[in-house]
């Protein structure tokens, strides 16, 4: 069963940095693409960040400049590297991934969600 976790996440002041982090695990083939999406109340759930396999990034116009997204294929994990942080981040993290569990079989996949919080 393909999971998941995401850590990182927490209370920052505005200026701030912090790193998330999300591990995949349990019986994969391969990751294509993996994302990093937010969700603040009331809203709804948008693309932050996204990498390919070979490491190409794209980033939301809102966090260009600021955010840099990464992974290590060997651990199947993507990390968000958030730096400069405004209070209109704010925000449920959550990471997606794209996972095989064989050469045809795949779907995505979202982790649990870490709040990020950001005061002025």
């Amino acid at each position: 069963q393909v999971q998941l976790v995401e850590s990182g996440g927490g209370l920052v002041q505005a200026g701030g940095s912090l790193r998330l982090s999300c591990a995949a695990s349990g019986g994969i083939f391969s990751i294509t693409t993996m994302d990093w999406y937010r969700q603040a109340p009331g809203r709804q759930r948008v693309l932050v960040a996204t990498v390919t396999i070979d490491g190409t990034a794209d980033y939301a116009n809102s966090v260009k400049g600021r955010f840099t997204i990464s992974r290590d294929n060997a651990k199947n994990t993507v990390y968000l590297q958030m730096n400069s942080l405004k209070p209109e981040d704010t925000a449920v993290y959550y990471c997606g991934a794209n996972v095989f569990i064989d050469r045809y079989t795949g779907r995505k996949y979202w982790g649990q969600g870490t709040q990020v919080t950001v005061s002025s």
